[in-house]
Formats: structure tokens, sequence, C-alpha cells
């Protein structure tokens, strides 16, 4: 009896485990206005309560018809859409939380929270929050996934490496189009007057200090790119091109050419590049 009880205890802990990973690979979770076993938006307050518990276990939760973050409006896929089940019971009342991708597919749900109490909203919130009681040992915390980044590009119809070699070649034109505007000499620095400061690579030493030194720091998905305070200034996710990674939350990738790195940019069409100097 004592083995099954020590199995049982670890089957269970090894379920939430795969859990926890499986949640941390979603940055939102959005919240209906309206659950489909009521006739209201917000019946009973019960779609702002949810929104409120999710937040209150870690969740980055947003309404349904709220504006959304700029990341997630380009890659639905970043978020975990929320549903309340009801059901059936003789003298209780029983709802659970589930939560699903963006292809449908079930992620997550609840063991069923229950109330005695007749009062419908009275009963509805009991019952609610003792559900959400259950993502206390959860620990929710994201955790960015590849795989789902890169939905972006595939649900717009486009191979992310496609589009990385596309905007190589745009670099290169740009570049060609910059050296026939003007020939620079050699050794020399070229610095805009705008801030941040573009420095074309070639012409450059990989010690000079006109440009400051960052530090890539190794993640489960590529580098985070540190300054010397140490902050965080952008988030490399791997590719499959060597030394070439895509910027997260941005239009933008870094790659290395020539022995220097660079960041481009590609806004409304127009590329931008900018030497970095970087520490591996």
């Amino acid at each position: 009896m004592k083995k099954v009880l020590i199995l049982l205890i670890a089957l269970g802990s090894v379920t939430s485990t795969l859990a926890q990973k499986k949640l941390n690979d979603y940055k939102y979770v959005i919240v209906p206005y309206k659950y489909d076993f009521l006739n209201e938006k917000d019946k009973y307050q019960l779609n702002a309560l949810s929104q409120f518990l999710f937040n209150k276990y870690g969740f980055n939760a947003i309404m349904e018809d709220a504006h959304f973050p700029d990341d997630l409006i380009k890659n639905r896929c970043l978020g975990l859409k929320s549903d309340i089940i009801k059901e059936s019971g003789m003298f209780k009342t029983k709802l659970k939380v589930q939560l699903k991708n963006c292809n449908g597919d079930i992620v997550y749900t609840t063991k069923s929270g229950t109330s005695k109490e007749k009062q419908f909203k009275t009963a509805y919130t009991l019952a609610l929050r003792e559900a959400f009681k259950e993502f206390e040992t959860v620990n929710y915390k994201y955790q960015p996934n590849e795989a789902i980044l890169a939905k972006a590009s595939i649900a717009s119809g486009k191979d992310p490496n496609k589009e990385i070699e596309k905007l190589k070649e745009e670099i290169n034109t740009l570049k060609q189009k910059q050296a026939e505007v003007k020939e620079v000499p050699k050794n020399k620095i070229v610095v805009e007057t705008k801030n941040p400061k573009t420095v074309t690579g070639r012409e450059l030493k990989k010690e000079d200090p006109a440009i400051d030194v960052l530090y890539a720091q190794k993640t489960d998905y590529g580098y985070q790119i540190v300054d010397k305070t140490p902050s965080v200034i952008m988030i490399l996710l791997k590719t499959s091109k060597t030394d070439v990674f895509l910027v997260k939350d941005t239009n933008a990738i870094v790659y290395k050419e020539d022995g220097f790195w660079y960041l481009s940019k590609n806004d409304d069409g127009k590329a931008t590049i900018k030497t970095l100097n970087i520490k591996f």
C-alpha cells in the first residue's frame, strides 16, 4: 500500500511538471467576453474574475475584446484561449478551467471547483475560485518556445528561412547603394549623428571603443544580449542558418558577415543596418 502511495505521488509530480512546461510555452491567456453556458457578456462578472485570477497566478491575461500587444497580433499562437466548462451536478455547481492553443488543442484543464450555494452569482464565483486554486501549484513562468515563435511567419504563409535570405539580399542591395553614393576611405569610422550609432563594419576594428561592447548569454532558445550594466538589450532566437538569429518581438535579424556582427531591421520596406560589438 505504501509503495502504491509513493508511486501515485511520483506520477502526480511528473504530471504537474509536464503541465507546467506546456503552459510555460505560452506568453498570454485570452479571456472571452462571454462564456457559452451564460447568455450575456461578462455575466456575474465571471469573465472579469477569470482575468483577475489568471493575473493573480502569474499569467498575462487579456480580454478578448481588448487591444492586443503587437507580438500577439502578429502571432496568435503565443496565446492560449481560456474557457470555463460547466459540468452537470444535481445539488452542486461545478466549473473547471480549460486552456486551448491556437489549433484548438487542449493544453490544460483544471479539476472541477464546486459550490453548494443556491444563488447563481455566489455559486459560480466560489466554484470558479476553487478551480483556479490548482494554478497555485503550477508555478507558471513564460519561457519562449522557438516552434511557437516561428508560427507567425508560418501562419502568414512565409518560410522564416526564406524571409531571412530575402532580408539579407535587401541588406546587400542597401550596402551597394551606399557605396555608389559615397566612397569612404579605409580605416575611417562612419558615425551618424542620430542615436543609435551606425558604423560600417568593414571599416571598424573589432576592439574599436566607438561601439559599446555587448555580451551574449546562452539560453535554451538562443542568446540574450546584455550590456555592461547588465541590462537585457535583445533576445536572439536560433534559426537553421549558422550565425543568423531572429530578434524576438521585432522585424529584425542579427547575423555575422566577414567577422562582424550586424543588426538589420526592416521597417515598412526600409532596411537599416547597425554594427554590433558582441562578445560570445
